[in-house]
């Protein structure tokens, strides 16, 4: 097993923020997990729970998963301070699910987690100067990631996976770190990939344009939203400007 430390972790951590309290550990992955089960005709997908941040971070994932998954879609974001700014976000979301089942003749459905922005702010308390990509960052995803284990058991569903890793300002190795001690906390399985590979990233991109989807510029909290008017005040370009 190996520890997730500071400098274990690619990210925009720097030395003086260490990473107290991250007891994440990484075990060995599988590069893709996409192909775990013997494609023949007749054999049924498997069902993954998939956390899904927005509308456009999930386009390129499903676009990949539908190949070889059952898909349900959990909208679990209460680091979304603005409920106005959440519902325009949840409603994006729907709109690319039912235009990507249309055409493509699939049935991704849609499941919306408890929207309790206090829950963030709970987990997030001590850490609230903290700058975008810092110590806040991982409570936020093992906050949303925990929730994703536990709508999965009580569905009965093996398998979860989250859109968050498409993004290149998320940390994939903290992302699935977490992903992998909540699998075995609760018995499960996470689809541990790096979605911004294989151009998913850029995918993403070309897809919310295609389907006309609204694109945020920032992740939800307002921590990070200050944080990026202060940069901008600066005369920064900010992490989240796409």
């Amino acid at each position: 097993m190996i520890i997730v430390t500071e400098n274990s972790v690619n990210n925009k951590i720097n030395s003086p923020q260490k990473m107290q309290g991250l007891a994440y550990t990484e075990s060995k992955r599988t590069e893709d997990f996409c192909t775990n089960f013997e494609r023949s005709k007749g054999v049924i997908k498997p069902t993954v729970l998939l956390h899904s941040c927005c509308g456009p971070c999930s386009t390129s994932v499903i676009e990949r998963l539908s190949q070889d998954y059952e898909i349900i879609v959990y909208f679990y974001n209460p680091n979304i301070d603005d409920p106005e700014e959440y519902e325009k976000r949840k409603k994006t979301q729907k709109i690319f699910i039912d235009n990507y089942n249309k055409d493509n003749g699939l049935a991704i459905s849609f499941v919306e987690g408890d929207y309790n922005p206090e829950e963030f702010h709970e987990i997030s308390e001590g850490f609230e100067d903290e700058p975008e990509g810092g110590m806040r960052c991982p409570r936020c995803f093992e906050l949303r990631l925990r929730s994703t284990a536990l709508k999965a058991m009580e569905m009965g569903v093996k398998i979860f996976a989250t859109t968050l890793t498409v993004s290149p300002h998320k940390n994939y190795r903290i992302i699935s770190a977490i992903g992998q001690k909540l699998a075995v906390e609760n018995n499960l399985q996470f689809l541990d990939i790096d979605f911004k590979k294989k151009a998913g990233f850029q995918k993403s991109i070309e897809m919310s344009k295609d389907y006309n989807l609204y694109r945020q510029n920032y992740c939800g909290c307002n921590y990070a939203r200050r944080s990026e008017v202060s940069e901008k005040k600066k005369g920064r370009k900010t992490n989240n400007e796409q």
